[in-house]
C-alpha cells in the first residue's frame, strides 16, 4: 500500500455552490433545519439523497485502501494555504477569504493541486453560530478564576464554522496478557496501629474486544488538548458526504495520512485495552489492585472511515491578549482558554489553608 501521507491535498475541480431558485443567491447549510437555506430570502430546500446511495459513511478495508478509497471529493472546491501559519483549508469554489480561520492572517494563496482521499461521511452542524455564542457565555460565566471584567466584556469575534478531518478505525482485537493482582489485608503492628499489606499473585489469560470508531484527528493545525475537551462526537450519527453539507463552511483536508493515523490509533487502543484487562483481572480475582500488566495484541478486520466533524472556532480579546475557544458543532460542548485572576487564586489558596488549619485545630485531622 502506498504511503497515504503523500496523498493529502484536495482535488479542486468541482463546484459546491447551490443557487437559490427564488432569488439566485448562494445557499448555505442551515444547522437548525438540516437543510439548505438562502440567507437572503430564507428559501429552504431538502438535501436529497441519491438513489442507492448509502445513508452513512461506509467502513473501508484498511489493507485495501489503495484500491477502494475514492480520491475525488466530487465537488468543486478551492484550496488555500496561509503563508503565516501553514494551515490549508477547503473553500467553496466561489468563496473568497482574506483572513485565515486559524491564525487570523490575511496572507492566503492558492495551493498546488494533488490527489486526496475523499471524505466518506460528514457529521453536519446541528448547533448554529448564535447557539454557539450563547453556550460560550454560559460557559465563561462558570469560570471562577476568570476575572469578572473579562466575563462581562468577552464578546467573541464572528464564529467560523469548520469541518475538521478525522479518521475512525474499527478492529476486532485479541490479546494475551500477563500480570499480577493484589489482595489487601489489614494488619496491626505491635503498637496496635492498623496498616495494609498486599498479597501479590501472578495471572495470565486472553481478552477479546471489538473496537468501534477509534477517533484520530487528521490535522496538525489545532490545539489537541482543547479538541479533546469538546469530545465526544457521535460519529455513528454521520451522513454520506455530500457537498451541500459543507456549503457556507470551511472544510479542512487531512494532513495526517491513513497509515500514520492507524499508528496513533493503535497506541490509544492499547492503552484502553490495558485498562480494561486490569479491570477484568480485578473483577475475576476480587482483587484490590493490579501491577505489571503486559499485553500482546492482534488487530484483525481493520476498517476505517474518513469523516468531517463540525466545530465552531472563535476568540475574544482581554488586556491586549487573544483567547481562543471552540464549540462542538454537534453537541455544543465548549472548551477554551480564559484569563486568570491572580487575586481570586490567592484568596482561594488562603481560604483552603484556613479550612485545613481549622480542621486540624478541631481535631478532625491528625
Amino acid at each position: 500500500m502506498d504511503d497515504f501521507n503523500e496523498i493529502n491535498i484536495a482535488d479542486t475541480q468541482e463546484k459546491t455552490d447551490k443557487k437559490c431558485p427564488q432569488c439566485g443567491g448562494v445557499m448555505d447549510f442551515d444547522p437548525a433545519s438540516g437543510r439548505l437555506k438562502c440567507p437572503y430570502c430564507e428559501y429552504e430546500e431538502t438535501i436529497k439523497q441519491e438513489e442507492q446511495q448509502p445513508v452513512k459513511a461506509q467502513e473501508m478495508d484498511f489493507y485495501e485502501a489503495e484500491h477502494t478509497a475514492n480520491k475525488d471529493w466530487g465537488v468543486d472546491t478551492k484550496t488555500v494555504i496561509c503563508k503565516a501559519c501553514g494551515a490549508e483549508s477547503i473553500y467553496d469554489a466561489l468563496q473568497t477569504s482574506a483572513v485565515c480561520p486559524f491564525c487570523g492572517s490575511n496572507q492566503v494563496m492558492d495551493a498546488n493541486e494533488q490527489d486526496t482521499i475523499a471524505p466518506g461521511g460528514v457529521v453536519p452542524f446541528s448547533i448554529s453560530d448564535k447557539q454557539a455564542s450563547d453556550l460560550f457565555h454560559k460557559w465563561i460565566k462558570k469560570k471562577w478564576f476568570c476575572p469578572k471584567l473579562a466575563k462581562d466584556s468577552a464578546k467573541p469575534k464572528r464564529f467560523k464554522g469548520i469541518y475538521l478531518p478525522y479518521w475512525t478505525f474499527d478492529s476486532q482485537t485479541f490479546s494475551s496478557y500477563r500480570g499480577e493482582y493484589g489482595i489487601d489485608h489489614k494488619k496491626k503492628d505491635r503498637n496496635g496501629n492498623t496498616h495494609i499489606e498486599t498479597e501479590w499473585h501472578h495471572t495470565s489469560g486472553t481478552y477479546k474486544e471489538f473496537i468501534d470508531d477509534e477517533l484520530v484527528l487528521a490535522s496538525k493545525n489545532h490545539d489537541m488538548s482543547m479538541l479533546r475537551r469538546i469530545e465526544p462526537f457521535d460519529t455513528e450519527n454521520n451522513k454520506t458526504y455530500k457537498p451541500e453539507y459543507i456549503a457556507g463552511f470551511v472544510a479542512e483536508r487531512y494532513s495526517i495520512g491513513l497509515k500514520d493515523a492507524w499508528g496513533r490509533a493503535m497506541q490509544s487502543i492499547k492503552t484502553k485495552l490495558k485498562r480494561h484487562v486490569s479491570d477484568k483481572i480485578e473483577r475475576e480475582h476480587h482483587a484490590d489492585r493490579t501491577r505489571n500488566v503486559s499485553l500482546s495484541t492482534q488487530f484483525n478486520d481493520i476498517t476505517y472511515k474518513y469523516l468531517l466533524l463540525p466545530i465552531w472556532i472563535s476568540n475574544f480579546k482581554y488586556n491586549d491578549k487573544v483567547y481562543q475557544f471552540m464549540v462542538n458543532g454537534q453537541t455544543g460542548k465548549v472548551a477554551g482558554k480564559t484569563p486568570i485572576s491572580v487575586p481570586k487564586v490567592v484568596i482561594t489558596i488562603i481560604a483552603i489553608i484556613a479550612i485545613i488549619a481549622l480542621l486540624y485545630y478541631l481535631g478532625v485531622w491528625g
